[in-house]
């Protein structure tokens, strides 16, 4: 065991040892940080010296019992405490005040509170209270944020304003007003709409809450905060597009599920930057590529196992399948969890762009536009997406607007959607500049063309459309 832990076991997580003329075990942590792995499958050798390999291996599958249940002994809590758990930001929804004092007003007001919680709870990352009560323990700390606000009726309208604030220095960090008017249709209409506006502005990947932590800088945060930190940064890395982001979110990551094994958000964010390593690397190598979607459909997996109702797992399981090439499964997911919380743009968004890129271009298209116009946060995503949209409707003049509109310059894929667009809408000018820089830059993805675009638009027909489109940008696309 000593020379385990000196050789191959420096890195392991649990430290096991056997006082002398003892035979029970003990275990403890070391103190150094943890990468995860999701371990290779096991090569098998034969030959001349099956005897001694055979000896190893069952001394090497005796040490991974032991491992095992040590681990299983480091996740379970100890008897009587509580499991530690990554930070998730805390919302106090309070009582909004009711100006018009009457029984109207005082139901509307209710009724208001509940869908907004109701909406906002549908967020799995952002934990929603209703009281400020804590426990005598003190195992529950004070929400961070509140949302209050107050509602005015009048003989034929309503105005709701309502504000996030920031409890730790008392300011606002977003208001709002809304009105309507006092039919009973508009009503109850009015609540489910505000409701949801409300939520999606502040309780999504890139909401207000969201912004408002990605701002904050920690010198040696705690582990709790670390972990939340990951799944913060992974969102900055997709609104940039910015691939040299990648691999340090990635590592972030690993180390938080590795600090939290039952983190599902992080799970999720996880199985999708596996997917990214390999849908944005250059050339492609279906060998790697194989592995990294049994990666990404391990961790999503885990995701939705641990909560089957978490959004970013369901998206991550929806996203390793159709790359996977199981479509079908894939897009079930995605409506499965579209099901779950319909007011998750950035869900809605992948989701609509998976069904676009099937072959349903005019459902999916739908979606991407709606999750564009909710989104509070960056949109080159959605303006690239919508922009093959037009594309692959024959509009080139508002594709070329679109693709101009959102210059993730860093991400080849927008380089060449760009090329094609430029292309089959006969602007030499900037089908050249594009061609350029997908020459200089990623020539790799030029020469395997074909394999780039088959491994993410399902039918036939688009793939050959959109190889024609770079071949009028004047690139050299391999049959």
């Amino acid at each position: 065991m000593e020379r385990y832990y000196l050789t191959a076991g420096r890195a392991d997580p649990i430290l096991i040892t056997i006082s002398k003329g003892g035979y029970v075990p003990t275990f403890s942590r070391q103190s150094h940080e943890v990468r995860p792995a999701i371990p290779p499958a096991p090569s098998v050798t034969t030959g001349p010296n099956s005897g001694s390999t055979l000896a190893l291996a069952a001394a090497s599958a005796l040490v991974a019992a032991v491992l095992l249940a040590a681990l299983i002994v480091w996740w379970l809590p100890p008897s009587g405490t509580k499991q530690r758990e990554p930070e998730r930001p805390r919302l106090l929804v309070q009582s909004f005040e009711d100006l018009a004092g009457t029984d109207a007003s005082s139901a509307f007001v209710k009724g208001l509170s509940q869908e907004i919680v109701s909406q906002l709870s549908k967020f799995k990352d952002v934990v929603v209270v209703e009281s400020d009560d804590v426990r005598p323990d003190r195992s529950v700390t004070l929400p961070r944020f509140a949302l209050a606000g107050s509602v005015d009726l009048a003989a034929d309208e309503f105005r709701l304003r309502v504000r996030l604030i920031n409890r730790d220095d008392d300011s606002i960090l977003w208001a709002n007003s809304y009105d309507g008017r006092m039919s009973v249709g508009e009503l109850v209409r009015a609540q489910s709409d505000m409701a949801r506006n409300i939520a999606t502005t502040l309780a999504q990947a890139y909401g207000v809450i969201s912004k408002a932590d990605a701002a904050l800088v920690m010198d040696n945060p705690p582990d709790d905060w670390a972990a939340y930190s990951c799944t913060l940064s992974f969102y900055a890395y997709r609104a940039e597009a910015d691939l040299n982001q990648l691999p340090g979110v990635r590592d972030c990551l690993e180390r938080a599920v590795a600090q939290f094994p039952n983190y599902a958000t992080a799970w999720g964010l996880l199985s999708q930057a596996y997917i990214d390593g390999i849908r944005f690397r250059y050339p492609f190598d279906p060998h790697t590529s194989s592995k990294a979607i049994e990666m990404a459909l391990a961790a999503a997996k885990r995701a939705v196992d641990l909560d089957p109702f978490n959004v970013r797992g369901l998206q991550a399981q929806m996203f390793a399948l159709y790359f996977a090439k199981d479509v079908d499964a894939a897009l079930a997911v995605g409506k499965r969890a579209m099901t779950i919380n319909p007011n998750d743009t950035e869900l809605m968004g992948e989701y609509g762009y998976r069904l676009a890129q099937s072959g349903n271009w005019s459902e999916g298209c739908l979606l991407i536009a709606e999750a564009r116009d909710r989104n509070p946060g960056p949109l080159a995503y959605y303006e690239t997406a919508l922009a093959l949209c037009a594309y692959f409707a024959g509009n080139y003049e508002q594709a070329a607007a679109l693709i101009r509109r959102a210059p993730a310059v860093r991400n080849p894929n927008y380089h060449a959607i760009a090329a094609a667009i430029f292309g089959e809408s006969g602007n030499a000018t900037e089908a050249a500049h594009e061609r350029a820089w997908l020459e200089t830059n990623v020539p790799a993805l030029i020469q395997n063309a074909r394999q780039e675009v088959s491994f993410r638009f399902m039918r036939p027909g688009d793939v050959e459309f959109f190889l024609g489109s770079l071949k009028k940008a004047g690139l050299d696309i391999k049959d």
